[in-house]
């Protein structure tokens, strides 16, 4: 009795994945959900198992082939112990309270610690920085609620505690929570507005890439606005409708217009001496977990992409 009144109370704060969409129908849900969380397949069977994820308040099994509307539960963990260590790594705080910490992420900063990358990793930053995150995400990734790539700059929001995060990862999934990204592409893009849309998985030639695929894909949307243009290159507001890996740096080199410094999407010569792609998170949008306010952040470019602007506005095209 005492541990079926524990599992509904757990359940309370359970934190929801994505209503499974067409295109994933019939894929077995390890698979699925190592896709939707982010964890490794080894990571969900072990969840599954555990009865940590569940459907429709029953055991689920690892082959169990997903439907169109499906939705998973995931029931937060205890965070224990971590290997990765706080280091004073300093951090661009935009704002911060007892709930949430929003950040300016700097452009080579890893998000969490991972193989090759244990140390100087936000994470790492974030525990000495805090005293408490939420343990939704395991012990490897405290707080992180959505992730930027190493080499993209920009606005991230960390959760302190479960309750939080629960709420901003549903904001983020359901697209209540806006974002909005400023890249400098390669080309010169015709129309002022437009929306790419396609299926998203893993190249199959290069596991590191992502790729446009006809089928067996996650749906990919992106709206984007050309801000200025200059012959050789195009500045561009990119706006997310959904969250798939490498997404943006996907979608541009998909319509023939590359990020300028994309190490895995431009491998043209890097120009303007940028290290890294040229993709920046300019803006966030989210309902405040505990006080139900709007709000509405915004981070200031990083010193490379401002030369960059500068340059291409005073006719330096190289």
């Amino acid at each position: 009795m005492v541990d079926s009144m524990r599992r509904d109370e757990e359940k309370k704060l359970i934190q929801m994945t994505e209503a499974v969409e067409p295109e994933n129908a019939g894929t077995r849900v390890d698979i699925f959900l190592t896709g939707e969380l982010g964890f490794s397949r080894a990571n969900v069977q072990k969840l599954i198992n555990d009865g940590t994820i569940f459907f429709k308040d029953k055991q689920l099994k690892a082959n169990y082939k997903v439907k169109v509307g499906d939705v998973f539960g995931i029931i937060p963990q205890e965070a224990v112990p971590i290997d990765a260590q706080p280091e004073n790594i300093p951090l661009d705080i935009i704002y911060e309270d007892a709930d949430v910490v929003v950040i300016n992420k700097a452009r080579g900063m890893v998000v969490h610690p991972a193989t090759g990358n244990y140390t100087g990793t936000l994470v790492n930053a974030l525990l000495y920085h805090c005293t408490n995150l939420s343990g939704i995400n395991g012990v490897i990734r405290p707080g992180i609620v959505h992730r930027l790539d190493k080499d993209t700059s920009g606005i991230m929001i960390v959760a302190k505690n479960d309750i939080a995060h629960i709420s901003l990862s549903e904001q983020i999934h359901t697209k209540k929570a806006k974002r909005t990204y400023l890249t400098v592409v390669r080309g010169n893009i015709k129309k002022d507005t437009g929306t790419i849309e396609t299926l998203i998985s893993r190249d199959t030639k290069d596991r590191k890439r992502m790729a446009v695929v006809a089928v067996n894909g996650r749906r990919a949307i992106t709206d984007y606005r050309v801000l200025e243009r200059y012959g050789k290159f195009t500045i561009v507001r990119c706006k997310l409708l959904t969250g798939r890996t490498h997404q943006i740096r996907v979608h541009m080199e998909y319509i023939g217009h590359p990020i300028v410094g994309d190490p895995k999407y431009s491998p043209m010569k890097t120009c303007f001496g940028i290290k890294g792609q040229a993709l920046h998170s300019e803006s966030l949008v989210f309902t405040h977990p505990r006080t139900g306010e709007v709000m509405e952040f915004h981070a200031s470019l990083p010193d490379d992409m401002n030369k960059i602007l500068t340059r291409l506005r005073n006719g330096q095209f190289n």
